[in-house]
């Protein structure tokens, strides 16, 4: 398979809609995720440059090496939760009667969990910087913050789904267990950010 993140938006999207498992909704939340740090990157950049204090700009600044290396970390989890699909798919293409396919399935899936788990992490972390980047922009970036927060929260949501679709087969495995309550912990810190970015900034721009 080649990487998918060396794809056109038109070639991945066309792979996307194809009937190959993969990219599917894991590579999905991971872009989004990605263009969400890469809007936030965008709006610091452009107001460094209207800022007049050394303090500002130095904060912009490291508010864009945050943006930067979250947009290339979720890039590369969409490769990395294609490649966890793989084992997963012999697991449960293996024999119901194969007595070791119970454990080869717990195990795929769980490890299946990886990527999506490590998307929610970095996506809970952009959902921290926009909030930040909510009060550090140029007034007329406010707008691609709030488009941002809003594909942050899609990225999250659908990230969460990912792992919630490989755990649900083994609730009561406590390595299961241990990643529905990270998964949960993510969400319940990181979803009311992203609202209450979008939500200040479509109150600012409707009125």
């Amino acid at each position: 398979m080649a990487d998918l993140i060396e794809n056109s938006c038109a070639g991945f999207a066309a792979a996307l809609a194809s009937d190959a498992p993969v990219p599917g909704g894991g590579g999905a939340a991971a872009l989004a995720g990605a263009l969400a740090a890469a809007l936030g990157a965008m709006a610091a950049r452009l107001s460094v440059r209207r800022k007049k204090t050394e303090e500002e700009r130095a904060a912009l600044g490291e508010d864009i090496q945050s943006a930067d290396g979250l947009r290339l970390r979720l890039l590369t989890l969409i490769d990395r939760d294609a490649a966890g699909f793989e084992p997963l798919s012999r697991a449960y293409s293996l024999p119901k009667e194969d007595p070791e396919r119970g454990e080869k399935l717990r195990a795929a899936s769980l490890a299946a969990c990886e990527a999506p788990m490590e998307m929610l992490r970095c996506c809970g972390q952009t959902a921290e910087l926009l909030t930040a980047l909510r009060e550090r922009v140029s007034p007329l970036l406010l707008s691609d913050v709030g488009c941002a927060a809003a594909l942050c929260r899609g990225a999250l949501e659908s990230a969460a789904m990912n792992v919630w679709v490989n755990t649900r087969s083994s609730k009561e495995d406590p390595e299961a267990r241990a990643l529905n309550a990270e998964t949960r912990r993510i969400l319940d810190r990181a979803l009311p950010l992203t609202e209450g970015v979008t939500a200040a900034v479509r109150e600012r721009l409707e009125t």
